[in-house]
């Protein structure tokens, strides 16, 4: 396979792959706790797996892409209480933002999808997905890895519909990429209520919360059902609407 990663081109072949018209994926993630079993990048490493898998895909049917270097960081403010978490003001992560697209499209790349692998950030990638375009006078486009591949999580999983947070799910994929983060001494206590990733529908009002009050775990769902098998299910479903999406 041609490379496909920004950081491993030089900068002749990356000018060679914008004039090819290549997207670029731009993953972004967060840094935070994941329960007592799962490492704090769980969300960087699975947006960027999401990515690297679609750039596969995209390469097998002898089309240009590249993945550009992840966004270690988010918005995950509500883990804090934890530790162990990173997070950025929603200004910081907008400008932060903004300057790494705007310089994707210096170096002559048109299409920029931010795939993105953080709950805690998707209410404000699809705002920001606006004024990111108008300011730079480009489409942003943005993608979360976990709703691309959400018909194929509810069929995989056995204990969840859709991905919580260091749950079945997120501990498959885990498994199936990084095995060896995942300490399973801990998954006998790796459970925790179910969350919705977005707002239900019958919260009508929104009110801020430390994610401490609603699992004192850490843990949204139930891990123990986690599998290796279920993991590559998953990310390969996410993979294949991601690069479906980019050659339409």
């Amino acid at each position: 396979m041609s490379e496909i990663h920004w950081n491993r081109m030089t900068a002749p072949t990356l000018r060679q792959r914008a004039a090819q018209g290549a997207p670029v994926l731009l993953p972004v993630g967060s840094t935070e706790q994941h329960g007592p079993h799962l490492p704090t990048g769980v969300d960087d490493f699975l947006s960027a797996e999401a990515c690297r898998r679609a750039a596969a895909i995209m390469v097998a049917n002898n089309r240009p892409v590249v993945v550009a270097p992840s966004l270690w960081c988010g918005l995950a403010q509500h883990h804090m209480e934890f530790g162990g978490t990173f997070t950025l003001t929603l200004a910081t992560y907008h400008l932060l933002l903004r300057d790494l697209c705007r310089s994707v499209l210096t170096a002559g790349f048109t299409k920029i999808l931010v795939v993105n692998g953080h709950g805690g950030n998707v209410t404000a990638l699809n705002a920001l997905s606006n004024e990111l375009s108008e300011e730079l006078s480009a489409t942003i486009a943005v993608t979360s890895y976990f709703t691309a591949a959400q018909t194929r999580t509810a069929e995989v999983l056995d204990t969840q519909d859709t991905l919580m947070h260091a749950c079945e799910g997120e501990t498959s994929m885990m498994m199936a990429i990084a095995p060896e983060l995942v300490d399973l001494t801990q998954l006998p206590n790796a459970t925790g209520p179910d969350i919705a990733l977005q707002s239900a529908p019958d919260h009508i009002v929104y009110t801020p919360r430390s994610f401490k009050h609603v699992t004192p775990s850490g843990v949204a769902g139930d891990a123990r059902a986690a599998t290796a098998q279920k993991g590559e299910a998953i990310l390969d479903a996410s993979a294949q609407a991601i690069a479906e999406w980019l050659m339409n």
